[in-house]
């Protein structure tokens, strides 16, 4: 993990954050999750949504991320099925069929059972907790949220698969009863500009309330200060101080 994050996403001191892992059950199985926690109890979560390379360095230190602004911060490892663990950058390719085995139902299955684990053993309602996916975990946050009623707020950064493929979850849009944000690179060639607007258009016909932002000169992952020949520093920053006003609107701390 990063000793020092980009200030645009940390506002305290990182110093203060407890790192572990836990494991909880789910209906398929016990399920890995990492936990960071901030210095003092927080009554306000996020679930952190693996992109297509597991609970990664870059995936705890985003959770970390969390934890030092006061949220309470959880990585499930949506790879707990098939044991992959992680993978790294380079290994795309073995990467696509591990993500494409998991569908909308197994998602589902596995967000709720960490939403449990916060209620049950952190005292965090659901609707005190975000989800917030990148890349797959994209994918998977925007299917949760179709899927679980009551969440706090939805972050979805660059999650291709949510208006099209074989997990495409735009019929499901109606169900989704939480803020939404999505965040995608204008560059990205796995949201094309159609699925994008297949989005806007499916959550205004819901009536959700949502804020969609595209980065111009940004592609894929361009958030991800861990692969520097994608990551795009100025969009990057403001798709974390949105997503971080966003959060602070519709979770906002305890007074």
């Amino acid at each position: 993990m990063n000793d020092q994050p980009d200030s645009a996403a940390v506002a305290t001191d990182w110093t203060t954050v407890a790192t572990d892992w836990t494991t909880v059950s789910t209906g398929d199985g016990p399920m890995r999750v990492f936990v960071a926690r901030p210095a003092q109890p927080s009554d306000r979560a996020v679930v952190v949504l693996q992109e297509a390379f597991g609970v990664n360095d870059h995936i705890q230190d985003i959770a970390c991320r969390y934890a030092a602004r006061g949220f309470l911060a959880l990585a499930p490892d949506l790879f707990h099925r098939n044991g992959a663990g992680t993978l790294a950058y380079e290994q795309h390719a073995e990467a696509m069929p591990l993500i494409g085995a998991i569908g909308p139902e197994a998602i589902v299955t596995d967000v709720e059972a960490a939403l449990a684990h916060l209620a049950e053993k952190e005292n965090v309602p659901a609707s005190r907790t975000a989800i917030h996916g990148f890349c797959f975990g994209g994918r998977a946050a925007f299917t949760a949220a179709t899927g679980i009623r009551g969440l706090g707020a939805t972050v979805v950064f660059y999650g291709p698969g949510i208006a099209a493929g074989p997990h495409a979850v735009l019929d499901r849009t109606a169900d989704i009863d939480a803020p939404v944000m999505l965040h995608v690179g204008a560059q990205d060639p796995t949201i094309p500009g159609d699925q994008v607007a297949a989005i806007e258009e499916a959550l205004t016909t819901a009536g959700a309330t949502f804020e969609s932002h595209v980065y111009e000169g940004a592609g894929h992952a361009f958030a991800c200060d861990a692969r520097p020949h994608m990551y795009v520093k100025d969009s990057a920053e403001t798709a974390w101080q949105r997503t971080h006003a966003f959060l602070d609107k519709y979770l906002p701390a305890a007074s």
